[in-house]
């Protein structure tokens, strides 16, 4: 954010000019400091400008004098719906329906705001924007009003908004907005405008069309691989070591040169946190031609012996660290001595794989990379399928060291993220390898590159204990996280004496009201880069943790869902979900013979959401999946149906990282190559999912895109217990052979 925001003397006329917009138009907006809590409002009270006292203009909102309304959207739509709710909630309060509104997307430029204002991840957008988005439509609103009330000479009190113009109660005479912008924008901003009364929504709320879905459907959406420009772009594949820690010996591209458009072959580096991995980029003049050079590339690796790297010795490894005390987390009261002294134990051991994102539009850029003719210096525009503008704008300004002000991105759809995208090492990559060869240039990653590059999840191991008093009550818990650090993985400074608060996420945060509460963290070293995936730590963890809750309830003779409301004797959200999904799901009434019933619920920093998964056996000694039901909390909602869409997207997700083969290591590399190894479940393998939403105008607004993962697979093995008498304490397994 500039500081000095004011002393450049900017106009908001002259900003408009700036922008080339047509005629006389007003905006304004917020501005962020932290993307997944609560951004600043920041409005200017000085006429005729929008510059706070230390932000610069965030133009939201911009209105043509011919009309057209221009709502710029900061959270990039990755599949999960920012393109139509994050408009919407401005859209609600300037009273203009969205197809009467033109959307764009912000490409990371600092007058939207500080790094990760403009980045879509845990789940943030509308619960770190919800109240804020909704007072720029506002804002926008009363400067509309105050100008027709000026305009026609009547009382505030006498106008209000309405279908994209302001109107007179007493007469009906209207104002379309663009009549009023140029008057509006010489007004002050206010600070505090008037929010609508939530009953008098018309769009928040309610399930409302999207407006990305039509362009999807038709081929108009551009997402980051269909990006072209007009003259002069190349395209490349890049030869990048599987073995993750090898260094470049050399390479031969004799043959690959020979292949007809194969234009040149370039040594080109790829930067993944504090990681650096040197790869060989065919440039081509069309990507066929870039593949087929590939594949007769010939390139020399030295291992440095990481090709001696193999999962099953990790897992060895983790098992044996699980041994000793690690770093200590939370701690409240003293669980070894209520431990000791209980009148029974519980003890069992969790495991989960490595995974990756597999979204199903590898990761791409195209770059150019623009050599300073003049004291601006060097300059790069980059069209990218991205999590963040700018995400993309920071870091491709520290790995090509050009200033971030000579860094254009444009933001395009993204064909899922999950978390891969937060990581920009897709475009850093394309934008050296543009410098190197003086050209655009398209980097398009293959399906096997990105199943086998990661960054990925991390394996992750929980050994459990718990107490009971002789009454069945749980008087302890301790959860120890055995695990390499997604943060050790990326950053150099990473300080292993100290508990991280990533790898034990939420396992202190949930409401049962156990007196004895332990958590733990040894780290495990691994040289495989790692990053954040949906939910996080708590895709991981939840298994564990609710698998265990379960444990604790059939030691001490009780009903699951029974055991855990008798730990939330104090209302609590945890509580309502709980309740809630026992009259939805039809808890207390008994299943014929052969089915099962499991349930499960996780609040982390995400959200909060709980789940009753049934399944039956079948003949053949597997089981198969019958429903899932869900409750989400979310305090408000803006569009129900993305909600029952994000939840399912969750389950499926959930329920592939729990029955199919996760990401293997032999030989120092991945095994699993593409969608025939690393499977995701097939629509016949979908259960139904009823989705049931909590939101009932509390003051904490909670996420959707991520709380319907981290219950799936607990619910799911505790309901294959309950079917079948057998625990899974491993994931994944196979549904087929229980």
């Amino acid at each position: 954010m500039n500081t000095n925001a004011n002393k450049t003397g900017t106009s908001r006329r002259g900003f408009l000019k700036a922008t080339s917009l047509t005629g006389v138009a007003f905006a304004l907006g917020f501005s962020s400091t932290d993307a997944f809590a609560s951004p600043v409002l920041n409005l200017s009270t000085k006429p005729g400008l929008a510059l706070p006292e230390a932000a610069e203009l965030t133009p939201y909102v911009i209105i043509e004098k011919s009309g057209r309304i221009i709502i710029m959207n900061p959270r990039p739509e990755i599949g999960q719906g920012t393109y139509q709710s994050v408009p919407a909630l401005i859209a609600e309060e300037l009273e203009v329906s969205l197809d009467k509104v033109t959307i764009r997307q912000t490409g990371g430029e600092p007058k939207y705001g500080e790094l990760w204002s403009q980045a879509v991840g845990g789940s943030g957008s509308i619960r770190g924007g919800y109240t804020q988005m909704r007072k720029v439509g506002a804002s926008a609103r009363e400067m509309l009003i105050q100008a027709a009330s000026q305009q026609w000479n009547v009382p505030l009190s006498e106008c209000f908004a309405e279908k994209g113009s302001i109107v007179h109660k007493p007469t009906g005479k209207r104002l379309p907005y663009g009549q009023l912008a140029e008057t509006a924008a010489k007004l002050p901003v206010p600070k505090e405008p008037v929010l609508k009364d939530p009953k008098q929504f018309t769009m928040l709320g309610k399930s409302m069309p999207r407006p990305d879905v039509p362009l999807k459907v038709t081929g108009q959406a551009m997402f980051g691989i269909d990006a072209s420009v007009p003259a002069g772009m190349l395209y490349a594949s890049i030869e990048r070591c599987p073995v993750f820690g090898s260094t470049l010996v050399g390479f031969d591209a004799a043959q690959a040169l020979n292949v007809k458009g194969v234009r040149k072959a370039v040594k080109v580096e790829r930067v993944v946190g504090k990681n650096r991995y040197e790869g060989v980029a065919i440039v081509a003049d069309n990507y066929w031609a870039a593949m087929q050079g590939r594949k007769a590339l010939k390139v020399t690796w030295k291992h440095n012996g990481h090709d001696t790297f193999n999962s099953a010795d990790f897992e060895n490894k983790l098992r044996e660290l699980a041994k000793t005390d690690g770093v200590q987390g939370h701690n409240v009261g003293d669980f070894d001595k209520s431990f000791a002294d209980s009148a029974s134990q519980v003890e069992a051991f969790y495991e989960t794989p490595i995974v990756s994102h597999s979204t199903m539009e590898p990761m791409n850029a195209l770059a150019h990379y623009k050599p300073g003719v003049d004291a601006a210096g060097d300059k790069v525009e980059l069209w990218v399928s991205s999590q963040g503008g700018d995400l993309v704008r920071d870091e491709v300004a520290k790995v090509l060291n050009v200033p971030a002000d000579n860094i254009t991105v444009h933001v395009l759809f993204n064909g899922g993220g999950f978390g891969r995208r937060l990581t920009q090492d897709f475009a850093t990559e394309a934008a050296l390898l543009s410098k190197a060869i003086g050209k655009p240039v398209k980097v398009v990653w293959t399906r096997e590159d990105d199943t086998q590059l990661g960054p990925f999840r991390p394996m992750t191991f929980s050994a459990m204990r718990g107490a009971l008093s002789a009454d069945g009550k749980a008087v302890a818990l301790q959860h120890k996280v055995i695990a390499p650090s997604i943060d050790a993985t990326m950053n150099a400074t990473y300080d292993k004496t100290k508990p991280d608060a990533t790898m034990l996420e939420a396992t202190n945060e949930q409401k049962y009201e156990i007196p004895n509460l332990n958590t733990r963290y040894v780290h495990a070293d691994v040289h495989v880069p790692l990053t954040y995936w949906r939910s996080v730590t708590s895709s991981t963890l939840a298994f564990a943790h609710e698998c265990f809750i379960d444990e604790m309830a059939h030691k001490a003779g009780q009903d699951p869902l029974a055991f855990r409301l008798a730990m939330l004797t104090k209302d609590s959200d945890a509580k309502r979900v709980l309740m809630k999904l026992k009259e939805v799901s039809g808890w207390d009434q008994p299943l014929p013979e052969g089915k099962g019933r499991g349930i499960a619920q996780w609040e982390f920093f995400a959200g909060l959401a709980g789940q009753v998964v049934e399944v039956s056996k079948d003949k053949d000694g597997g089981v198969k999946v019958d429903k899932v039901y869900c409750v989400i909390d979310l305090g408000t909602v803006v569009n129900p149906d993305t909600v029952q869409a994000q939840v399912e997207g969750s389950v499926a997700m959930a329920l592939t990282a729990a029955t199919k083969a996760g990401i293997t290591f032999e030989g120092g590399q991945a095994v699993q190559k593409n969608f025939d190894t690393n499977q995701m479940v097939r629509i016949n393998e979908m259960p139904p999912v009823e989705v049931h939403i909590l939101a009932e105008g509390g003051p904490v607004i909670k996420g959707v895109g991520e709380p319907g993962l981290p219950p799936l697979a607990p619910a799911l093995a505790n309901a294959v217990f309950a079917a079948t008498g057998k625990r899974i304490r491993k994931l994944p397994f196979d549904l087929g052979s229980v």
